[in-house]
């Protein structure tokens, strides 16, 4: 059974710093992967890494502030995610993918399986 849970949302001011977490087990996933959602918009994409290679992309919006990174021996996915603004408010998805390639990494038909979400709230 495959299940995807995160955590380490939280309320942090504008500025401040916090790691997400996502355990994914059930499968052994090719490519992992953090979207975003905020309210009244769609999901969007924010992170992506290959479980082999470790090659990553960004979203243009979070480029030089969050870092994707996996633990392959824990099956476990983070973002870290500094200097955090309002505009990053939004429920955080964990997603993972079997067998779709990287081409699709940043779109969320590259995804299989999704997380339950983890609320982050940036206060100006």
């Amino acid at each position: 059974q495959v299940q995807l849970v995160e955590s380490g949302g939280g309320l942090v001011q504008a500025g401040g710093s916090l790691r997400l977490s996502c355990v994914a087990s059930g499968r052994t996933f090719t490519t992992l992967g953090w979207f975003r959602q905020a309210p009244g918009k769609e999901r969007e994409f924010v992170a992506a890494i290959s479980r082999s290679s470790g090659n990553t992309a960004y979203a243009d919006s979070v480029k030089g502030r969050f870092t994707v990174s996996r633990d392959n021996a824990k099956n476990s996915l983070y973002l870290q995610m500094n200097s955090l603004k309002p505009e990053d408010t939004a429920v955080y998805y964990c997603s993972a993918t079997v067998y779709k390639g990287w081409g699709t990494s940043q779109t969320t038909s590259g995804y299989d399986y999704w997380g339950q979400g983890t609320q982050v709230t940036v206060s100006s």
